[in-house]
């Protein structure tokens, strides 16, 4: 719902701030007082195009700011998302005007016009002389339908299904055009597999043979250094080996004497084996050394090829494997073009009498729920003062020769048909204000007023079933009085209990329903003209909706009709 609504520097409002509440929120005051500048202030959080007339004169900028409660309307939700706004404890809209420049904000970032209207179409609806209506709207007769309906679950399958043919028409395409450049293509994975195969590179085989060629192209150093080195340790006289023996001995005869030599001949004794053990590895080492010239050449012919191979194929064999199987997979597709496309042939077939199926399914649970709000409607607006109107749901089918779903009713018409995302269906609602006269689009016939109205009695119906916006009424007792008058009341406070509505009205009948009353008033001050609001205390709204029946001069009598119409003693 909308909290609340600050103005500064708009038109005739220096400064005005209003706390709404829930349910049925009432606005009246004198012709010209800025009730409709208020409204016009809604509508450019709205998205609406500023004029930089609108901003009041001698200030800088306009500010309007709207408050909303934590959004939980799905559509709302959705919508946010789908612009890339994050869910908020409050959700803000706010428009700066200044002479050279309009900006917008959600929740103070800002924010392009479309995005802001994209949010707020379904958030509040303004019913009026507006330009916010949706029911002026063809593409949400269809929702309202649906909603009324609680056909939400088929609508979902539906959806899913012609997610599946499209998927699959997606995928036709691009293997199509992978089939008109096949055989370039085609020719192109054959040699890179050729080339990949010849080389047959294994994953841990650089490091391998970088190793073996280090060895070889140091054979004759290594060959020359292990057998010097067993010389020292082990092989000649005086060796490494022989003087620890001599050493070990001896501390062995001076162990004898004193303990305190006994560790020193153990570790004499340890050296002694450690050196006989790498005597041992350095003479077997010395023994492998292999001197070959052709297997080192092998080696760097073989690491070049390999090289050659990372740099054309990503850089490291992990790439050139990734990319080999990659491609290999390529290529055994285009090698079996025609048995893929059959296939997915076949499968679009499929789900596209599935998707036929489920969207007649959907389209005859839509005629079905037509009717029942055409005699529905019909109902509510006798009560709203227009006995003769009927509202129609005028469906229509668009044929296509590419069209996904192809019918074969006689009573539909056979052929094929287009479908979008909700359904193969287009529906509008279409009314006849006047006995005699043909159904035509709400745009084209009826008046701000009608338009309210019929679009109270949807909104009553719809109620229970559909997770309503803030919806804002302007002068809907446009051409009603009396015992009208209090039905269309009547119906606004039952529609309050669902959501939050703002209504201007000149009607005692409406205005004494409100849950929460506010006058709009204007006022002279040092020579300039300002619009304030203030919220009608319990004891004040008697004497408010006294004054709509006749104007300045109230008696006790209008008193009385007024406390009766509030259901006040």
């Amino acid at each position: 719902m909308l909290r609340t609504l600050h103005i500064q520097n708009y038109a005739l409002i220096e400064s005005l701030e209003v706390d709404f509440e829930s349910g049925l929120n009432i606005l009246t005051g004198q012709t010209g007082a800025g009730k409709s500048i208020i409204i016009g202030a809604l509508e450019m959080i709205l998205g609406e195009r500023a004029q930089k007339q609108a901003v009041r004169t001698g200030a800088r900028r306009a500010v309007i700011e709207g408050v909303f409660d934590a959004v939980t309307s799905p559509l709302v939700r959705r919508a946010m998302s789908e612009q890339g706004i994050e869910a908020a404890s409050h959700l803000i809209l706010r428009r700066e005007i200044a002479s050279t420049y309009s900006r917008a904000y959600i929740n103070d970032s800002p924010a392009t016009l479309t995005v802001v209207r994209a949010v707020a179409a379904h958030l509040i609806d303004l019913h009026g002389q507006h330009q916010h209506q949706s029911l002026l709207r063809t593409e949400t007769h269809l929702e309202m339908l649906d909603h009324f309906g609680s056909l939400g679950g088929l609508r979902k399958d539906y959806e899913r299904r012609y997610d599946e043919v499209r998927e699959l028409l997606e995928r036709r395409l691009k293997l199509e055009k992978e089939q008109r450049d096949a055989h370039l293509l085609k020719e192109r994975l054959a040699f890179e597999i050729s080339e990949i195969d010849a080389i047959d590179p294994k994953l841990d085989e650089e490091e391998s043979l970088e190793a073996e060629q280090r060895r070889l192209e140091n054979a004759e150093r290594l060959y020359s250094a292990t057998a010097t080195l067993y010389e020292m340790l082990y092989a000649r006289d005086g060796a490494t080996g022989d003087q620890l023996i001599v050493a070990r001995n001896e501390l062995q005869s001076l162990a004898r004497i004193d303990a305190v030599f006994e560790a020193a001949h153990e570790e004499i004794r340890s050296a002694q084996i450690v050196v006989a053990d790498v005597a041992a590895l350095l003479q077997d080492y010395n023994a492998r050394i292999e001197f070959s010239p052709r297997r080192l050449e092998e080696i760097r012919e073989r690491l070049g090829e390999l090289d050659r191979l990372k740099r054309k194929y990503g850089g490291s064999m992990q790439a050139v494997v990734e990319h080999r199987s990659r491609i290999g997979g390529q290529y055994d597709l285009l090698v079996n073009f025609k048995a893929s496309l059959q296939a997915l042939t076949e499968a679009i077939d499929t789900n596209r009498s599935l998707l036929a199926d489920t969207a007649m399914r959907l389209s005859s649970k839509r005629h079905e729920v037509a009717e029942r709000i055409e005699g529905t409607v019909a109902q509510e607006l006798s009560r709203l003062g227009m006995p003769a109107a009927r509202l129609t749901v005028s469906f229509g089918l668009r044929k296509d020769p590419a069209g996904w779903i192809r019918l074969r009713s006689p009573g539909v018409g056979a052929g094929r048909y287009r479908a979008w995302r909700h359904g193969m269906d287009e529906v509008e609602f279409k009314i006849a204000t006047n006995e005699g006269e043909p159904s035509k689009s709400l745009r084209h016939v009826a008046s701000g007023g009608e338009i309210s109205r019929i679009m109270l009695a949807l909104k009553t119906i719809l109620a229970k079933s559909e997770s309503l916006p803030i919806l804002v009424f302007d002068e809907i007792d446009s051409g009603v009085s009396g015992r009208i008058a209090r039905k269309v009341g009547e119906s606004m406070a039952k529609l309050g209990r669902y959501h939050q509505i703002i209504a201007i009205t000149h009607l005692p009948q409406i205005a004494a329903l409100g849950q929460a009353h506010f006058t709009v008033e204007k006022r002279v001050e040092q020579g300039r003209s300002k619009t304030y609001i203030r919220r009608l205390e319990e004891d004040e709204r008697a004497e408010h909706v006294a004054r709509l029946f006749s104007g300045a001069l109230v008696t006790d009598a209008m008193r009385k009709s007024a406390r009766e119409l509030m259901h006040v003693p």
